[in-house]
């Protein structure tokens, strides 16, 4: 773009008017026309290096604007992990407090444990005892079955019961002896849990429960120390990201006045081209705005005859409700006169295009730029999801707003010359010029005729 840009002179330069140049040519008694041909040259040249260097900038601009976008959009995703990094920071708070309350409701369990194993305790210290009294009754009981058979038949009815008190306690014996059992396996387990739940003091190893709970907590703290390290680093970043959008801003508006003063060089090139050829002496440009002008003087003509012969009425012929045709892109839209367009069109554009090699194309825009029917060349049906194809193919039933399109289309004076970079999609770009004529319709302004060359 620099380049660009040191390849604009001055405007005394642009038109060949440098003091010692002019007072040269002055005591040579230079040739009014070559003067005036050579100011139209070097007018071309800044008008081709305004618009290259317009591009340019205008190009910087949009790029800076997607960075600033996109800088914004980061900024915004920035903001949500540093939320983010605050809810996760409450979060392990909560954690943290949660474990506290299952640590002390552990404790709390693990003495109500204790309390179960000293209950189980006197269950197995009840059983012993019932094992002593059944093995006592056992012995009172054999003592009594041997008295009972050395009395004889007079004993046999209390041997009987002797015997049967004998083996009840043998039973009870056995319940004892088994309850003891299932008793003292219950007090290892519980013991063992009540170990592992209980909070030990300092000095005493941990129970597993409280060291897997430690473990937890030191894991919750540890999360929140990197939480609260990535804010750090989130807040830092979003001071950076403030000072460099200040900056891309600044950039912004030093681009966005560039632009400002290329658009000038741009006018004043502009100008200096409609002067020399308002002169009446024939320069590079003279044939194709005679060319422009009688295109536009036969679309006039044809549009004129199809209103006489009532093909369209003034209402239909100057609509400007442009509907968008769905599923395009770029944006297509339909008129009530483009059926008119396409059929009368084409007689009067494809013609120009073979006017001069240098020509790109020769269009009838109305007074918005909306172009109903382009070159055939440029005339296809849209490639669907195909952006860039369709960008220089189908270049029909499209409004071209921008600042020439909208210039020429509104131009009603005898002739307008711009220089400009047309846009062929995919980031590729065509320097051209363009003669515009304006399109008066039964005394109306309906639009105008377009006519592209390259330098």
């Amino acid at each position: 773009m620099l380049k660009v840009l040191r390849r604009i002179r001055p405007a005394a330069d642009a038109a060949g008017l440098q003091a010692a140049d002019v007072q040269t040519a002055a005591a040579a008694g230079p040739d009014p026309r070559e003067l005036i041909v050579g100011i139209s040259r070097e007018a071309s040249n800044l008008g081709r290096d305004a618009a290259e260097a317009r591009g340019a900038i205008d190009d910087s601009i949009k790029a800076a604007s997607q960075q600033a976008e996109a800088l914004r959009a980061l900024a915004r995703q920035l903001g949500d992990v540093t939320r983010g990094q605050l809810a996760i920071a409450d979060e392990a708070a909560q954690s943290t407090a949660a474990v506290e309350r299952a640590r002390d409701a552990v404790d709390a369990v693990g003495h109500e444990v204790g309390g179960i194993v000293d209950t189980l305790r006197e269950v197995s210290r009840a059983a012993r005892q019932i094992t002593q009294i059944a093995m006592q009754t056992r012995l009172v009981a054999f003592n009594a079955s041997v008295e009972a058979k050395r009395a004889g038949e007079a004993g046999r009815g209390f041997a009987v019961v002797a015997d049967a008190v004998k083996d009840l306690a043998g039973k009870v014996d056995e319940s004892s002896r088994q309850i003891m059992g299932t008793v003292g396996r219950l007090d290892e387990r519980i013991g063992a849990l009540a170990r592992d739940i209980q909070r030990q003091d300092a000095q005493q190893p941990q129970g597993q429960v409280h060291v897997a709970l430690g473990e937890l907590v030191q894991g919750v703290e540890r999360m929140r120390g990197a939480a609260a390290q990535s804010r750090e680093q989130c807040t830092g970043l979003e001071a950076q990201m403030g000072r460099i959008e200040g900056e891309m801003a600044g950039t912004h508006r030093t681009l966005s006045s560039t632009l400002e003063r290329t658009e000038s060089f741009l006018r004043m090139s502009e100008r200096l081209i409609e002067v020399t050829a308002a002169c009446g002496i024939e320069t590079g440009d003279t044939r194709f705005i005679g060319a422009a002008q009688q295109a536009a003087q036969r679309i006039a003509d044809l549009l004129e005859e199809a209103l006489a012969r009532g093909r369209i009425n003034a209402a239909d012929l100057f609509d400007e409700h442009y509907v968008p045709v769905e599923g395009t892109n770029p944006q297509q839209h339909t008129t009530r006169f483009a059926p008119l367009a396409d059929r009368l069109f084409p007689q009067v554009q494809e013609p120009m295009l073979q006017f001069d090699p240098q020509m790109v194309f020769c269009i009838a825009a109305d007074r918005n730029g909306y172009i109903a029917c382009h070159n055939q060349k440029y005339n296809h049906s849209q490639r669907i999801g195909d952006v860039v194809w369709n960008t220089a193919n189908c270049r029909n039933r499209r409004i071209f707003n921008d600042r020439t399109g909208l210039a020429s289309a509104r131009n009603t004076k005898p002739f307008l010359l711009q220089t400009y970079r047309r846009d062929m999609g995919g980031g590729q770009f065509v320097l051209l010029k363009e003669a515009a004529a304006p399109i008066t319709v039964a005394g109306r302004h309906w639009g105008g005729i377009r006519l592209a060359y390259k330098f």
